[in-house]
């Protein structure tokens, strides 16, 4: 055979080779499925009337609080209390050895019977004199002393008389009855203990605790602030003609009743630089004890253009910045820098960073970054994302 042709041969076998080789190639990259675009679940932006609520710190007081003390002396006869118990207003506490007291009160109204018998004498005599002057059977002298003694006989009567309500009065004040309705506390004397007349231990304390009082620090320059927000138009005064407090109790809980704000603090504590709020607080359960730490919520002020965002969308930089992803007007990825001013519920309040119509993503995060091409669609929540969203309370961003 002639080696040309054997090479010629050669060639266009390797050449049909090389062919399919590049075809079957072909085909396989042309069969790769296109990448598919990430789906976002996104959130538009809007701005609504929110009110600006104040998370303070602070503490239960009780509403009146009463110590008692004996208004007269003696030995303690009996305690009618149990520590701990509630009563009432006029109660009995302790019982004083009256003995000494009751043989006072008699004796003091045994002398006014004394004097007021005395008197109806004098008021006789004065009377007989009066008209016995007239014809001068006596002397004016004489008229005149049984007038004197007349007038000296009804002011001895004055005076008995206060000395019996005054010996009725410690008598009265041998039963040591409680001055308020509330709970009672421990007993510092037993039966058989000698007290004095306004001695400086108390025998025992009673607290009210239904409404009791929750007594919370704001600083003067949030104070200040805010007032400059309202002044400026930023924020508005709330509508509410009582201010509503809502109570987060220790542990994190939510305490289910509402009071009102009934005081504001008129001068700034120099240590601190706080100012004290004092807001009442129905206890019908007497949950709230006093000392308690507590926060209050307290409705300060309205934001009419509000912008909330979810925690859950909000991310930290290597700054510490609040950061949120965002899809812009041709699908992609942007990153903004947030400024918060605190919390509400399960949402930042933003200041800065963010504006109506922008989309923010809530869900789909993983596996995109800045720059990437997104697919947006509406956010919807559903019960799971809810729950692990809302947190136990709400404190304001630092």
């Amino acid at each position: 055979m002639n080696p040309h042709s054997l090479y010629a041969k050669s060639g266009i076998f390797v050449l049909c080779l090389a062919s399919l080789t590049l075809v079957a190639c072909s085909s396989k990259t042309d069969n790769k499925p296109p990448k598919k675009t990430p789906v976002v679940g996104v959130m538009t932006v809007q701005a609504s009337s929110q009110p600006i609520v104040a998370d303070l710190p602070g503490r239960t007081n009780p509403f009146m609080i009463s110590e008692v003390r004996p208004q007269v002396g003696g030995i303690i006869r009996q305690r009618a209390f149990t520590e701990g118990a509630l009563v009432k207003a006029g109660d009995l506490l302790y019982q004083i050895e009256p003995a000494p007291y009751q043989a006072s009160y008699q004796s003091a109204a045994a002398a006014l019977q004394k004097t007021q018998a005395t008197l109806t004498t004098l008021k006789l005599k004065a009377g007989r004199y009066q008209e016995l002057v007239k014809i001068n059977a006596i002397s004016k002298q004489d008229n005149d002393d049984a007038q004197a003694a007349l007038l000296q006989g009804e002011a001895d009567v004055a005076a008995a008389k206060a000395a019996l309500a005054t010996a009725k009065i410690n008598l009265d004040f041998t039963r040591v009855v409680s001055p308020i309705t509330g709970y009672v506390a421990t007993s510092t004397v037993t039966p058989g203990a000698l007290v004095t007349a306004s001695q400086e231990t108390a025998l025992t304390t009673v607290q009210q605790l239904d409404p009791i009082y929750v007594d919370v620090i704001q600083s003067s320059s949030d104070l200040l602030k805010l007032k400059r927000d309202i002044a400026s138009g930023k924020l508005s005064h709330t509508a509410q003609k009582e201010v509503a407090v809502r109570v987060v109790l220790e542990d994190g809980s939510s305490y289910p009743h509402a009071g009102k704000l009934k005081f504001n603090g008129i001068s700034v504590n120099t240590t601190s630089g706080a100012v004290t709020l004092r807001a009442v607080v129905p206890n019908p359960e007497g949950t709230l004890l006093p000392g308690m730490y507590v926060h209050a919520l307290i409705d300060v002020a309205e934001d009419k253009g509000a912008i909330l965002v979810p925690q859950r969308a909000v991310s930290r930089n290597t700054r510490g910045e609040p950061t949120v992803l965002l899809v812009d007007a041709t699908q992609k990825v942007v990153q903004h820098t947030l400024e918060t001013s605190g919390a509400q519920g399960d949402q930042w309040r933003v200041t800065h960073g963010l504006q109506p119509g922008d989309r923010v993503i809530i869900d789909g995060v993983q596996g995109i970054s800045v720059g990437s091409e997104v697919k947006a669609v509406p956010f919807v929540a559903t019960a799971n994302t809810q729950a692990a969203a809302t947190p136990s309370t709400a404190h304001p961003a630092r």
